[in-house]
């Protein structure tokens, strides 16, 4: 890199926080600027993929989150009434070893936000910037019309609810989906799969899961993630009708679960969680990258959120080391993302229906067709590296190498992976 920049990142979740570890290690400048008045997750747990968990091993984080984390090694999903298994993707049925780690997002959170007080990154608070200036650099303006700056690069990393990205002639704003999900954290209870994501269904408009997430910090109980599909415009309904018609509901699709759901005593204890899909064209432009949620948001099926957020960030971080100047670092880093986002997105798009919709013949499909052909190479490979996030290889256009996974135990702080990083090729690629 021949020359430092002063960078301002608007948002301090995981893309931010990652983005601003990546930059400031490589010797920039960088302010992350919040809205909150503290900086703080939101929801409550998700998976971090192969391609997540080598960016977190290339910072360092790598271990730190695996104490945290619980290994996930299948997705299993079963038909409520006749017991049918519908869903059923291993990691294992590519080479590599590879896993899955299911987080609280405290936990990710957690360690993002602690490495970045360690490399002594400046955190503003309570700022909520509302749009750009741009010229020889750029200036952040806020709602109350404060200017910041100025700096020689902006990251919008403020969600799917972004402002700035409209500074790009980027106005639309996600296309809301359907089907949303009632949340909630609760603590773990043993009879149900310690590594797996398990789901039961109804149809598609009908969704159960348990993912067992580990602990949001090191002093805290083992807990789960637990979640109920429904039209968010049904919630209101939902609530009228009370918690125990609606613990019954959930107690008459999948039994086993008044495990959870009698650790909820009110409605307040769920989250309801609204999701929308929208993909910028182009995720950057005059002194502006927009990473993560702000440049692509989509259903949580595929559960890539987080990790796309990550790799968002490590391939802005690499095209500033490769190139000498900001508008060819944009260029670059909006090429080595293009591909890989744009196919997951269509994925997540394409595939979403045949678990949340109204739709019957989707799910009848499913059940039938797609189960079967899941069991019949090569479908449970390009499954298996469908969850992974490696249906292209996402790594080697932002200059990163996977992680190999040496697998020493049966915990996810047993987990020892091989060195890998920027400067490490992969000596046998699983894929």
């Amino acid at each position: 890199m021949d020359k430092a920049y002063e960078i301002a990142i608007a948002g301090a979740g995981p893309a931010g926080l990652a983005a601003a570890l990546y930059l400031e290690r490589a010797g920039h400048k960088v302010t992350v600027f919040e809205r909150f008045d503290e900086p703080k997750p939101v929801g409550s747990g998700l998976m971090l993929q192969p391609t997540g968990l080598s960016v977190l091993a290339d910072l360092g984080l790598l271990d730190e989150i695996l104490s945290l984390g619980s290994r996930i090694e299948r997705l299993h999903g079963t038909d409520a009434k006749s017991g049918r298994t519908v869903l059923d993707v291993r990691y294992g049925a590519r080479r590599g070893r590879r896993f899955g780690l299911a987080v609280h997002r405290a936990a990710l959170f957690g360690v993002l936000y602690r490495a970045a007080r360690r490399a002594d990154i400046r955190i503003e608070t309570n700022v909520e910037i509302d749009t750009l200036e741009t010229g020889e650099r750029a200036r952040p303006v806020c709602a109350n019309g404060r200017r910041l700056g100025p700096f020689d690069l902006v990251v919008d990393a403020s969600g799917a609810r972004s402002r700035l990205r409209h500074c790009l002639g980027d106005t639309a704003v996600p296309r809301p989906l359907t089907y949303g999900a009632f949340w909630a954290s609760l603590g773990w209870r043993d009879g149900f799969g310690e590594k797996a994501l398990l789901q039961r269904y109804d149809k598609a408009s009908i969704m159960v899961g348990v993912l067992p997430i580990g602990r949001p910090d090191p002093g805290a109980r083992a807990m789960a993630a637990f979640f109920w599909s429904l039209k968010p415009a049904e919630a209101e309904q939902v609530r009228a009708e009370g918690l125990e018609a609606w613990k019954a509901k959930v107690v008459s699709v999948w039994p086993e679960c008044e495990a959870f759901t009698s650790q909820i005593d009110s409605f307040e204890h769920l989250a309801l969680a609204r999701y929308g899909h929208h993909t910028m064209r182009l995720p950057a432009g005059r002194r502006l990258a927009v990473i993560g949620d702000a440049a692509h948001s989509t259903s949580p099926q595929l559960g890539q959120g987080a990790n796309m957020a990550l790799l968002d960030a490590a391939a802005l971080s690499h095209a500033l080391a490769r190139t000498s100047d900001i508008d060819e670092a944009l260029e670059s880093y909006a090429r080595a993302r293009r591909w890989h986002v744009r196919v997951f997105q269509a994925l997540s798009l394409s595939l979403t229906p045949f678990y949340q919709s109204d739709s019957v013949v989707l799910p009848f499909v499913r059940d039938r067709l797609v189960a079967a052909l899941g069991k019949i190479p090569p479908v449970p490979q390009f499954l298996a590296a469908m969850v992974a996030g490696t249906v292209i290889d996402p790594f080697r256009p932002i200059g990163l190498a996977e992680s190999q996974w040496a697998l020493a135990g049966s915990s996810a702080t047993d987990r020892m992976p091989l060195p890998a990083g920027r400067r490490a090729a992969a000596a046998d690629s699983p894929d």
